[in-house]
């Protein structure tokens, strides 16, 4: 969503992201953006400060009063107050102009791989396959169907899809579970990942979790 009165600099921007299969979505009722924001659910926002009605740093603070998305502040004023102040508002970025769209591009990527890790339009959200995992609620679906999990599986299971696509060694488990693991008996993780394992499988989804001999374990 890029909120910037300049229709060349708006244009410019949709150009580029444009180029890397994102949708820009351009506000041109400087009147209404919560409402826009809130229609359209974008996943992240580009802000200019200087804005026609209201400036920049009210409609983050209205936004955040909604969601956590990603904000990059995009401005002429380039301040540190201006800088300092965008960031303790709870902007994740800030890019002052001019700008090299390349740059600007990069940033955009880094940020939503950073923010989202295949996540869905809602940060409390992780869904992998045909298992969902609510942040919000602490609750596991598997098909739409939910499974009851201790505390211990569900961090485990809150660690591996956070991680989809890496290994996570035994000790890195280990400490993610339990503050001092050196008192834990190793084989009390091998029966919650056992358990876990049989919880999903017998839901709907076979082979989730996968193990790596000698490695640790991995969802695809």
């Amino acid at each position: 969503m890029i909120v910037e009165d300049d229709r060349t600099v708006n244009t410019l921007i949709a150009e580029a992201i444009e180029k890397w299969q994102m949708d820009p979505i351009i506000v041109d009722n400087f009147n209404d953006v919560e409402n826009l924001f809130l229609k359209t659910q974008p996943h992240l926002i580009l802000m200019d400060i200087n804005l026609p009605v209201y400036d920049g740093f009210y409609w983050n603070q209205r936004i955040r009063l909604h969601s956590k998305i990603p904000i990059i502040f995009i401005s002429s004023r380039n301040t540190n107050m201006d800088m300092v102040m965008a960031m303790n508002m709870g902007a994740d970025d800030y890019v002052s102009k001019p700008f090299s769209t390349d740059v600007l591009v990069a940033k955009i990527n880094a940020l939503l791989r950073r923010t989202y890790n295949y996540k869905d339009d809602h940060q409390d959200i992780i869904s992998l396959h045909n298992v969902t995992l609510n942040l919000s609620n602490s609750t596991v679906k598997v098909n739409d169907q939910a499974i009851d999990l201790s505390k211990n599986e569900y961090k485990l299971l809150q660690v591996l899809m956070n991680q989809s696509g890496q290994i996570i060694s035994r000790d890195h488990l280990l400490r993610s579970l339990w503050e001092d693991e050196r008192f834990v008996d190793d084989n009390t993780l091998t029966v919650n990942i056992n358990r876990l394992r049989k919880k999903i499988e017998v839901a709907g989804a076979k082979d989730f979790i996968k193990t790596k001999v000698g490695q640790g374990y991995l969802i695809e």
